[in-house]
């Protein structure tokens, strides 16, 4: 076999690539080249998982890689119909990130729980106020998406001493099914988005769903930003439908600065940071170089996405 070519979609700071010197030949693009290189490449390195560059490149004339990988979880950035009907396999960072949300999921919660920002904001004005803090050990969490990163979150949730439910795609051992989720929002202090973006989730919270939460309860997305109906969130907030929200994730990042939502009251918005910790980069491209001498050795790859479904199948 011929050296394969590697292009990678690039995104600073680049991916650390040196094992695969002499294994491949590594070529670098941005999203202005994309379309006229994507020909003459074996292998795509979708580094730059805010582009929706391979999405519009993709449909073309010519040869195309026969292995895309993204360094994202998520897929419907670079997911086409072109690319969804074609034999390409396409791969995920599934795993880097399930702990790191995880963890970012619990802060929130106890963030809002204990009300710290309140505090930080009265400290910040030199206010001496006592107040009382809510205790999360006995509540109940609806978690909707049942992946790794869903059931992780799950996992530590349950550690806090909160009763989680988990909503997948399907009902079976340990995961509710779709025709259960209201119910299970009804009872939930904590709501978690942690769901894939398919036709099915898009939108999925809306005016509705919130209106079928309790007032005391809370709502964090972690997920993809076009699961919520954004403005229909901002008036659930605004006429006390629920107690309080928490964005890692938005349908346009970066969020503008003359957004509204910058403005909502009790929603705390943060600039898609949930799975990013130290030597997260590192570890992306660690797993990639994994997946790409499975690949060489034509042994079966890990993460393999069903482009139908926009994820990896099987949890």
């Amino acid at each position: 076999m011929s050296t394969p070519t590697l292009l990678v979609l690039d995104a600073e700071p680049l991916p650390r690539l040196g094992r695969l010197t002499g294994r491949a030949r590594i070529e670098h693009t941005d999203a202005s080249s994309l379309a006229e290189r994507l020909p003459h490449a074996d292998v795509l390195l979708v580094w730059d998982f805010t582009s929706h560059a391979v999405r519009e490149a993709w449909p073309g004339g010519g040869p195309r890689p026969r292995w895309v990988h993204t360094a994202s979880a998520g897929v419907d950035h670079l997911m086409c119909l072109e690319l969804a009907d074609s034999e390409t396999v396409v791969t995920n960072a599934r795993g880097v990130f399930d702990q790191p949300i995880a963890e970012y999921v619990a802060a929130l919660v106890l963030a809002m729980a204990k009300d710290l920002p309140t505090t930080l904001r009265l400290q910040g004005e030199r206010t001496w106020r006592h107040r009382e803090s809510t205790r999360v050990a006995g509540t109940r969490a609806c978690v909707v998406g049942s992946g790794p990163i869903g059931r992780a979150i799950a996992r530590t949730l349950k550690a806090l001493g909160i009763t989680t439910a988990l909503v997948g795609r399907t009902a079976r051992t340990g995961v509710h099914g779709p025709d259960e989720l209201d119910r299970l929002l009804a009872r939930a202090d904590w709501v978690v988005a942690a769901a894939p973006l398919t036709d099915d989730t898009r939108g999925m919270f809306d005016a509705r769903r919130f209106g079928v939460m309790q007032p005391s309860a809370r709502f964090v997305n972690v997920g993809r930003g076009q699961l919520v109906v954004e403005d229909d969130l901002a008036e659930a907030l605004n006429r006390r439908w629920i107690a309080g929200a928490a964005l890692d994730v938005l349908s346009r990042e970066p969020l503008a600065p003359e957004s509204p939502l910058w403005g909502v009251p009790d929603l705390i918005i943060s600039p898609h940071m949930s799975g990013d910790t130290v030597g997260w980069r590192d570890e992306l491209g660690a797993q990639f170089v994994e997946l790409f001498e499975s690949w060489a050795a034509g042994r079966p790859l890990a993460n393999v996405v069903d482009k139908k479904r926009g994820y990896v199948p099987g949890h």
